[in-house]
């Protein structure tokens, strides 16, 4: 560890924390910033936006560098005391479109946590962060769409407020907004910021120099209107949403989503499209959900997800700890400090936080028995802020990890032959690329090398309709584990259908996998009891046509005895097995996963009160479950070989008495 080079890094972070900021003025403000002097003006030196360059006036005071030369020379008129106040004043109006952070400095009031009176809005250092984000959309003219995941209180919910309130009142007239949070009062409190700020507003800011309050809007009780600007505000709650349906605003803030309570007749989706279905793409429209981290496997979780993911509308957001600046304490001794950081510090610092920063974090720690509700609280990271706080069966580091490897499929449609089912449905077996197909394809089987044992195929036979769980038939390549490398996902479908047909589909995609190895998991059609299909004998029919269906010896047989059954039999006892085994899998990195609600299932996968494991309720595991079958077969079964027994060099083979 180089102490010296720690230091001067440290240093170069607090330079950056602590470089001046004067939103007045302009300097340390965000975005490119161009110099202006008005030698009688009341800020003489400012550093305005560069969207104002080209405006005639910000030309003509660059020429005369004095309102009072301006106006003599341009207007041609006597520069009275009442004259330059009024073009300091068309100033002002003129500049609070273009800077955000002006804006708020000179005009914005609000409440002052650390004492009792109010005060001008000076953003903080996450506050100019998140700004960016939106205000880099809004110079591109696209709409505005942010996912926050909120860290203590910084007062992003305020700053999300106030831009809604700056467009309201600065750029535009007749647009309407939602506030909607977890609960009615908290969404009274975000709009009580609102009501203080249109307090201390100067009504010459607004055209017409009307009073600026919010008034009661046909009498109904949930909707205010700003009538010098005619934008009404609608306020809301999870509990009671039909008093935000139908609206017709063109910004919705949705607060503590994480928060807001699912039941049959509502839930978090439903009320978010009731709320934001109406608002329209197009430039200074708004929708940002916030909230803090309610653990993992709720509707904002999964969005946020979606947004890290690139498959979101909205751009995820997230402030650590560290970036927070009252979270710091100075270090007297660098060198003495630096010696004892932990390897969890020593993470800190690889993030970005200043060593003044990590000593706060070393003595607040002493406050929890356990780290991970310090992580829960003060999270350094978005996983470390969706720890979920009940008994969760993977680590979410390890999950995390395993997500990094997820990307797309390369392909998506679905595996068809001669028939759905019978002998001729393992004739002329074909994958045809078509939208919103239900089979993902990551890596197409290899044809040109021929090697016996590579592939295996995992089925978790699920439930007909599509609210019950699904089916999913799962491919693992094995040809790395040749070289001592590891299984991978190649392949999966997911659906719902009649489990006759399902077991036909997951022998067409074995085939194509060059005749993989077919695992079912077998309860289901063990325990089955349907006079239509007969479902209990499946698995003996498929086996007369295909060859390399898995079977096992039940644990109730002689030893010797040479009856088998087929499938994979899930009990008390194999499942325990299995999740230990999958445990063991992602801490080590001991397979692949491509795909993406995988690792967001092992994220809601838990052990219950009564011992029994299962995903939270409202949930799903059944792509789970394929991996624990998987991968214990995977490491269980010989290791591939190439055609003619040549067998290659190959790694530890793990198996159940092993674990």
């Amino acid at each position: 560890m180089d102490i010296g080079k720690i230091i001067k890094e440290n240093k170069k972070r607090n330079e950056i924390i602590n470089a001046l900021y004067n939103p007045q003025t302009g300097e340390g403000s965000l975005g490119e910033r161009k110099i202006i002097h008005l030698s009688d003006a009341p800020i003489p030196i400012q550093y305005i936006p560069q969207t104002m360059e080209e405006v005639e006036l910000v030309k003509e005071f660059r020429r005369y560098g004095s309102i009072k030369e301006f106006i003599r020379k341009s207007l041609k008129e006597r520069p009275t005391e009442t004259m330059v106040d009024e073009v300091w004043r068309h100033w002002l109006i003129l500049r609070i479109k273009h800077d955000f952070e002006f804006w708020t400095s000179m005009f914005v009031r609000i409440k002052n946590k650390m004492g009792e009176s109010d005060i001008l809005f000076k953003l903080n250092r996450p506050q100019r962060r998140l700004l960016s984000e939106m205000e880099q959309m809004r110079l591109q003219d696209k709409p505005i769409r942010i996912i926050l995941l909120k860290a203590r209180q910084w007062g992003g919910s305020t700053l999300v407020q106030i831009y809604m309130a700056w467009i309201q009142l600065v750029h535009r007239r007749n647009w309407n907004s939602v506030i909607c949070a977890h609960l009615k009062d908290s969404a009274l409190n975000i709009k009580g910021m609102y009501s203080k700020l249109l307090a201390n507003y100067p009504s010459w800011l607004i055209e017409g120099g009307e009073e600026i309050k919010f008034q009661p809007f046909e009498k109904m009780s949930n909707t205010s209107i700003i009538s010098a600007t005619q934008s009404k505000i609608t306020i809301g709650s999870s509990e009671s949403p039909e008093s935000v349906r139908g609206t017709d605003a063109v910004m919705a803030h949705l607060s503590e989503v994480a928060f807001w309570n699912s039941t049959p007749k509502k839930t978090p989706e439903s009320l978010v499209r009731s709320v934001c279905g109406s608002v329209a793409l197009i430039p200074l429209s708004v929708i940002v959900m916030e909230s803090t981290a309610n653990g993992t496997g709720n509707y904002f979780h999964k969005e946020c997800q979606r947004a890290k993911q690139g498959e979101s509308d909205k751009k995820f957001v997230f402030v650590p700890w560290f970036e927070i600046d009252m979270y710091s304490i100075p270090v007297k001794d660098y060198y003495s400090f630096i010696p004892t950081l932990t390897p969890y510090e020593k993470h800190l610092w690889q993030l970005g936080a200043t060593l003044e920063a990590i000593a706060w974090y070393r003595l607040k720690r002493r406050e929890y028995s356990n780290h991970a509700d310090m992580m829960a609280e003060y999270p350094s990271d978005d996983v470390e802020a969706f720890n979920y706080s009940g008994e969760k069966v993977f680590h979410h580091t390890v999950v995390e990890r395993l997500r990094k490897e997820c990307r797309t499929p390369d392909y998506v449609g679905d595996i068809y032959a001669d028939s759905d089912r019978g002998r001729t449905s393992l004739k002329n077996i074909c994958f045809v690329e078509e939208s919103g197909g239900l089979l993902n394809i990551w890596s197409k089987p290899e044809t040109e090398n021929k090697i016996s044992n590579r592939y295996v195929a995992v089925v978790d036979i699920g439930g007909r309709s599509n609210k019950a769980d699904y089916s999913v038939i799962v491919v693992f390549d094995r040809y790395w584990m040749m070289y001592g490398g590891v299984p991978e996902v190649v392949a999966q479908w997911r659906g719902h259908i009649d489990h006759d047909l399902l077991a036909w589909k997951a022998v067409q995609i074995a085939q194509y996998y060059n005749q993989a190895l077919l695992v079912f998991e077998s309860n289901t059609l063990e325990t089955e009891r349907n006079d239509d299909d007969s479902t209990e004998y499946i698995l003996e029919t498929i086996s007369e046509y295909y060859p390399n269906l898995y079977a096992r010896r039940p644990s109730n047989m002689i030893h010797g005895a040479n009856t088998m059954r087929w499938g994979f039999h899930m009990n008390r006892s194999t499942k325990l097995m299995l999740i230990n085994h999958q445990i063991r899998m992602l801490r080590e990195g001991a397979y692949i996963e491509r795909d993406y609600d995988a690792c967001y299932e092992h994220d809601v996968f838990e052990r219950k009160p009564n011992g029994s494991y299962g995903a939270i309720e409202g949930h799903h595991d059944d792509i789970l479950i394929t991996r624990c079958i998987g991968t214990y077969i995977c490491y269980s079964e010989p290791l591939p070989t190439i055609a003619g027994g040549v067998k290659l060099k190959h790694k530890e083979v793990y198996n159940e008495a092993t674990i």
